[in-house]
């Protein structure tokens, strides 16, 4: 049993109507996914994280399919499902294919267990790596 649960756009105004339609209209999607409904229970948590997200996501060094890809790659270290999926969706709907996406998912899986390593066995660092 959820403690919040999703604000309903249709019944939004204010901040959180401003929101929830920048992130209509920045995302070109007809519906406010879940976890911006669930976080518009305090929308101040929505207004931060919605600008935050949007400033980092953004094309820069990186273009946004990549973005994702990290995205991806860290929500399946997270062991976030939600995340996972929508921002898989969102690569391919940048480019990403599904063997782009089971590669990076690959790698990812060989970082974790690279990383545990190390850390388990205590791993100094190579000089020139310093």
């Amino acid at each position: 049993m959820t403690i919040f649960k999703p604000i309903n756009e249709n019944e939004v105004m204010g901040k959180v109507k401003e929101v929830f339609d920048d992130i209509k209209t920045t995302r070109k999607i007809e519906d406010v996914p879940n976890f911006w409904k669930y976080i518009a229970n305090d929308p101040d948590t929505l207004e931060r994280t919605w600008s935050s997200m949007k400033q980092v996501m953004k094309k820069g060094a990186l273009d946004e399919m990549t973005k994702e890809l990290i995205y991806v790659a860290v929500s399946v270290t997270n062991g976030c499902e939600y995340c996972i999926r929508s921002h898989s969706a969102a690569a391919m709907k940048k480019g990403a294919t599904k063997e782009m996406l089971s590669e990076m998912i690959a790698v990812t899986g060989m970082a974790n267990e690279a990383n545990r390593l190390v850390e388990g066995y205590q791993v100094e660092l190579d000089n020139k790596f310093k």
